[in-house]
């Protein structure tokens, strides 16, 4: 049986994913306004992923019976001093939800909420693969650095993006 602690950090991880799709639609709205298409639509890609993560909480509560506690979204950063910029501070953010992604996971091994471990797992190696997939990024537009040509090709190559939700476990 979930306990209160659990539940509430549960809550307090959906609201923070519909904070995390804030947060890349702003960065979304930040490379739009410098004609930079691609990486705009690279955030909203990654704005709809978060609001799938937050999905899957609301499902799980709801699931296992439990009330779904919507907070307000703090304001996100809007403005940036370039693409490089954008990403460190995703990549930060990232991190942070990997951090909250653990403290949950603490939470059900101590109280021994099997179902809420398994749950947390697919949250676990999704954390996995953000985290590298910025890394990645952070490198790649430190590497190109005042390569124009290099930097429009990562930019052609981010309008490509596309989120298709996992099938249903």
């Amino acid at each position: 049986m979930m306990n209160d602690t659990l539940h509430d950090a549960l809550n307090e991880q959906l609201n923070f994913e519909l904070h995390s799709a804030h947060v890349y639609l702003a960065m979304a709205g930040y490379c739009s306004a410098e004609s930079l298409d691609g990486f705009a639509n690279f955030f909203v890609i990654q704005a709809e992923e978060e609001r799938f993560h937050a999905s899957k909480i609301y499902k799980y509560l709801n699931d296992r019976g439990k009330k779904v506690k919507l907070k307000g979204i703090p304001d996100p950063q809007n403005d940036y001093g370039s693409i490089l910029e954008v990403f460190e501070h995703a990549y930060e953010h990232e991190q942070e939800v990997t951090r909250r992604i653990y403290h949950l996971s603490d939470l059900a091994l101590n109280d021994r909420e099997h179902a809420t471990i398994q749950f947390l797992k697919w949250f676990i190696d999704e954390q996995v693969e953000e985290e590298a997939l910025f890394d990645s990024i952070i490198a790649k537009l430190k590497r190109i650095a005042d390569d124009s040509n290099a930097f429009f090709m990562m930019d052609a190559e981010f309008a490509k993006r596309s989120f298709t939700p996992p099938a249903a476990e």
